[in-house]
């Protein structure tokens, strides 16, 4: 019998729309606002168009359970730490507006409240809940589905992600620590740059916790995948919701490898062309910096990217047997011990790694993919080292 996907909430509704890829692998196109949703196997959902209906009914039904039904529905409690801020801000608005959240939990250190009262008046499903400063925080993780992490400061002019290390690094940890302690089955997305040294620090913490699952830690890079699908889109004249480009790697300038070659739809590249794109990906946001000349960084882009991956694990976790994107993980793909690639994911994580994309790679993919792994591997080891000297400073007190 075939499966049969039904959303009900109230309101406009961020949906995700997958597309038929190659070796039966999909991915979803991006949030889109609509007005009605029912899908079966012939659904935008499991690739048969590329149209998105949103509900106006306001229903609620309970969580999904095992079965050829899946029905997600707004009951999963989802925890934005360090919503008060650039990402966070616009963030907790794509969040409260998933027809699969029931609690939308806001944290920062300050300047949540009005936040949180300016999103509770937003007629969607979701309850807004805010937890200001480290009192609140265990409050604000007990019972949450996932965690989304996009704390810190963000990247100025002249700024690398490496700059941000030592501020950024302490707060990962601090937080993660308190993920460990109030919600371990949580699903952990990782945002705080540099991502190639924070996930590792996050995987430390949670070993030293004794609760590490890595198939429930996440790198959130979709905003990679974003770009590659819009500039693609752009250079060849195509319909952007038909373009998906998987983006493997890390999370950093070159670290960042767009595998051109795999492109879906199928479309081919001049050398200038593809070398042109790859530049442009790995250094997009810094284009965005520069733009914004220090007013910011790229928040707008980065909360929609990280919705995208929110509404994806919330489907995974209700049961959509169909979710697939990119994610900076604990990897055996190459000899990294963490690496982004593209992975199916299901109720309990990560169920399994799309390998098949780094074969049969073009000479320049391949040689990119050789270069980066030095820089990859010495931001992971840096974060590793972080985490070991800050367990052993406590250690020593």
């Amino acid at each position: 019998m075939a499966s049969t996907v039904t959303f009900s909430s109230v309101s406009a509704q961020a949906g995700l729309i997958q597309k038929p890829r190659n070796q039966g692998v999909a991915s979803y196109a991006g949030l889109k606002a609509s007005s009605s949703v029912s899908l079966g196997t012939e659904s935008p959902f499991l690739g048969r168009n590329a149209s998105l209906r949103a509900t106006v009914a306001p229903r609620i039904v309970p969580k999904a359970k095992s079965g050829s039904q899946i029905s997600p529905q707004a009951s999963y409690k989802v925890a934005v730490l360090g919503a008060a801020g650039g990402i966070g801000q616009p963030l907790g608005l794509l969040i409260k507006m998933s027809p699969l959240v029931s609690e939308l939990h806001l944290y920062d250190i300050a300047n949540v409240k009005g936040v949180a009262a300016d999103l509770s008046h937003c007629n969607t499903p979701a309850q807004v809940l805010d937890f200001t400063g480290p009192s609140e925080l265990a409050n604000c993780l007990k019972g949450v589905d996932v965690v989304v992490i996009p704390a810190g400061v963000p990247r100025k002019p002249g700024m690398t992600r490496d700059d941000l290390f030592n501020i950024n690094a302490s707060i990962v940890k601090s937080l993660v620590e308190a993920v460990a302690e109030n919600c371990p089955e949580a699903f952990i997305h990782i945002i705080s740059n540099p991502v190639n040294s924070t996930v590792p620090i996050a995987a430390e913490v949670l070993k030293q916790k004794g609760v590490y699952n890595p198939k429930k830690l996440f790198g959130v890079t979709t905003l990679d995948v974003v770009r590659a699908n819009t500039f693609v889109a752009q250079k060849k004249n195509l319909k952007l919701i038909d373009v998906d480009v998987p983006v493997v790697g890390g999370h950093a300038g070159i670290t960042i490898l767009p595998l051109l070659s795999k492109t879906r739809p199928s479309v081919t590249f001049t050398e200038e062309e593809t070398e042109e794109l790859t530049k442009r990906i790995q250094n997009a946001g810094t284009e965005v910096v520069e733009a914004k000349a220090g007013a910011g960084s790229a928040t707008l882009s980065m909360a929609y990217a990280a919705a995208r991956f929110v509404e994806s694990s919330l489907r995974a976790l209700a049961g959509d047997p169909d979710v697939y994107e990119c994610t900076f993980i604990q990897s055996e793909v190459t000899d990294l011990p963490f690496f982004a690639s593209r992975v199916k994911l299901g109720k309990n994580g990560v169920e399994s790694v799309v390998s098949a994309d780094l074969e049969r790679v073009t000479e320049y993919e391949a040689k990119a993919l050789e270069a980066l792994k030095a820089e990859l591997k010495g931001s992971i080891e840096k974060g590793i080292a972080f985490a070991n000297k800050q367990q052993e400073a406590a250690a020593s007190v």
